[in-house]
């Protein structure tokens, strides 16, 4: 057995274990459906879903499905807590539609991407293995519990709160967020669509304020979420503030900013006009002015 296959078993568990802490933690107060903690059921949900759609994609050896995936496990788990959580109020049909809102958009922005693009090179080395290829769908389900995490625990809690100020206020953050990454993505979409700037980096629109404005957007928006769910935590709940210190992490020290940096370092490092581009423009909080 590899070493990289024989990290992959270890990780397994600690990953399956990690969003079973999750999963119990954000149950205190949460309502029960049949007996069930339905925010902990949401959580096994997620992991579920990864795995059935592993099956058809190791033995076709493909990852054409794994990002849309993703997105929908968002989608079809967010919908039914709405539909069983009795009396779910205003704050948690917000909190649903942010979160289903922003999975569709992302849902079909990576898969036109991948569509385009024909293939994810990402996952070349690490198809062939069961246990490496088994590890991301895993790794992606940890990744959606943790994200979704204050936006679940919010819409099972059977604390519930009528909307105030700080509703409003994670709305607006969370639609600026919603807005930057829209706008960030789709600027970045039609500069690679232009023949004329092939083998260039962009440096205009949103991506002149910051070089990874769309992960500015993602961060701000979960923030957003956050804050709405904020009066309904109790006890244990709390650990429902994972979620954007979470993407907060993941974006900037280790799949996101890190990978994207070194990339671009690789592709244009040396050169006057990159090295000045980056030289004057933040990493991630743009700099208007």
């Amino acid at each position: 057995m590899k070493d990289s296959e024989r990290k992959g078993l270890i990780a397994l568990p600690v990953v399956v274990l990690l969003g079973a802490l999750v999963a119990v933690a954000g149950s205190q107060h949460g309502t029960n459906v049949a007996g069930i903690p339905l925010f902990a059921a949401a959580v096994a949900g997620a992991f579920i879903i990864q795995w059935l759609v592993f099956i058809p994609s190791f033995k076709a050896q493909t990852e054409k499905y794994f990002d849309l995936t993703g997105s929908l496990t968002y989608v079809a788990i967010t919908v039914a807590l709405v539909l069983l959580t009795p009396g779910i109020d205003a704050r948690g049909l917000l909190l649903a539609a942010m979160v289903t809102a922003w999975a569709l958009r992302l849902g079909t922005f990576l898969s036109r991407r991948i569509h385009k693009a024909g293939k994810d090179d990402r996952f070349d080395d690490i198809k062939p293995s069961l246990v490496r290829f088994l590890n991301v769908w895993t790794i992606q389900g940890l990744w959606v519990v943790f994200t979704a995490a204050a936006a679940w625990v919010a819409i099972t809690s059977t604390n519930r709160v009528g909307m105030d100020w700080l509703a409003i206020l994670g709305l607006v953050i969370w639609v600026a967020g919603f807005g930057i990454e829209i706008v960030a993505d789709t600027q970045k979409s039609r500069f690679k669509a232009d023949p004329a700037n092939k083998g260039r980096f962009i440096s205009t629109g949103l991506w002149s304020k910051s070089r990874h404005p769309n992960y500015f957007g993602e961060i701000l928006l979960w923030t957003g979420v956050a804050i709405i769910a904020i009066p309904v935590l109790q006890g244990w709940q709390w650990v429902a503030l994972i979620s954007p210190v979470f993407v907060t992490l993941l974006l900037t020290k280790v799949s996101g900013v890190p990978m994207l940096e070194k990339k671009a370092d690789n592709s244009w490092g040396g050169q006057a006009d990159y090295e000045a581009y980056k030289k004057n423009t933040p990493v991630l909080i743009p700099k208007f002015g």
